[in-house]
């Protein structure tokens, strides 16, 4: 019963967000977290920064991390599935309708408003990870630093991300 769970959760969580991995994190939260409680808000933050530095998207790499803790090989595969089927379903279909309608005013005027709503999803992936991830001064610093490094900077993020646990070793 866990298998088909996991893959209709991650499935709801890919049909219904748009804007990529990080845009989808808010319902991450929400359904893992709040909603299942199949892992802690600091056990996703940590799934999080796991999934950065692996090769590949982070939504799928959320979904398999998620799915292997909760049912194994099995789950992993199953939550992997859910979070891919219907969104390359979607993305078939949406590919189609631009192709022939690029300059349709229906079709640009919908990504006029959903690019909005994608920043959206971010910032509350941010918000809603915040307090978990940034608890203290010595956080502040770490997350300071990497963003102007990250920002300012053409390096990738797996050195920082790796220099920054390094720093946290140090520190804490």
């Amino acid at each position: 019963m866990i298998h088909l769970r996991l893959m209709l959760v991650f499935m709801r969580i890919g049909a219904f967000t748009f804007g990529g991995g990080y845009a989808m994190l808010p319902l991450i939260h929400r359904e893992v977290v709040r909603s299942q409680e199949w892992i802690s808000a600091s056990g996703l933050v940590d799934m999080i920064a796991i999934s950065q530095m692996s090769p590949g998207p982070i939504s799928i790499n959320l979904a398999t991390f998620i799915g292997y803790t909760q049912a194994g090989v099995i789950g992993g595969l199953a939550a992997t599935f859910g979070v891919v089927f219907l969104t390359s379903v979607l993305v078939l279909i949406a590919a189609r309708v631009l192709t022939k309608n690029p300059d349709h005013f229906l079709v640009q005027g919908f990504f006029k408003g959903i690019r909005p709503a994608v920043i959206s999803f971010i910032l509350a992936a941010i918000l809603s990870l915040y307090e978990v991830s940034v608890p203290d001064l010595k956080s502040t610093g770490i997350m300071l630093g990497a963003f102007l490094v990250f920002w300012k900077s053409k390096i990738h993020p797996v050195p920082i991300i790796l220099c920054s646990g390094i720093v946290g070793v140090l520190i804490f």
